[in-house]
């Protein structure tokens, strides 16, 4: 997929079994609606875990980055509706990043999808940078893969704590995001054992231990669909 905009939110956060249904039901008839109806707000895509039942990954599309800081969005996020006030306390371990996208190759939405977090070591965020553009820059057109993308985590200086975080607990940040699509896990599975691989981002600049996720699409929507 191509990502729609220059900006993004982008969010971890787990569910426990029993609350499951219920988030799957609001999540996606008042929540995205919701969240689709704000200016600026471009696409929205919901993803499970492939390998942690209770894990889902967010993606929120931003037509530019003063879209984190418009009156459109944080309205919303400080006057959730009852039902959000209910879920918010069910998202567990929230990981909350607002970002610049740096760079997106590919086109469409596809079905599975990686997440890597990473971040650089001092004085090597350059050659990181540059490795990671010239890598994904390859892989999207590759057999099975539809999109490589690079967000790099920019809070705006003026944020605070909203209504919808102080309800949830605080949230984590990841630095830097790289996502890579697919119509064929196995080929999502092998770019992820290979060029981003831990040894490889390593070598080209990267923190040991990067968190990767592997996750299948469960639900997306525009604001085209909010009718």
């Amino acid at each position: 997929m191509s990502l729609l905009g220059k900006a993004a939110v982008a969010m971890w956060w787990s569910v426990r079994a029993e609350q499951r249904a219920e988030f799957g039901d609001w999540h996606s008839h008042e929540h995205f609606p919701e969240r689709m109806s704000i200016p600026g707000f471009r696409r929205g895509s919901r993803w499970s875990s492939t390998t942690d039942a209770e894990g889902f990954f967010v993606l929120y599309e931003l037509e530019q980055y003063e879209v984190l800081t418009s009156k459109g969005y944080l309205d919303r996020l400080n006057a959730p509706t009852p039902w959000s006030s209910k879920m918010m306390p069910h998202h567990l371990g929230m990981v909350r990043s607002q970002c610049r996208i740096v760079a997106s190759f590919g086109g469409g939405v596809a079905g599975a999808l990686a997440t890597i977090r990473l971040s650089p070591h001092a004085g090597r965020a350059a050659e990181l940078q540059a490795y990671l553009l010239d890598t994904l820059g390859a892989l999207a057109s590759k057999p099975g893969l539809t999109g490589a993308h690079l967000l790099l985590t920019d809070t705006p200086r003026t944020s605070s704590p909203t209504t919808e975080q102080q309800i949830r607990g605080k949230d984590g940040a990841a630095d830097w995001i790289v996502l890579l699509s697919g119509y064929d896990r196995d080929a999502v599975e092998a770019m992820i054992a290979g060029q981003l691989s831990p040894s490889s981002l390593r070598g080209a600049g990267a923190h040991d231990n990067p968190t990767l996720g592997r996750y299948r699409l469960a639900f997306t929507m525009t604001p085209q669909d909010v009718a």
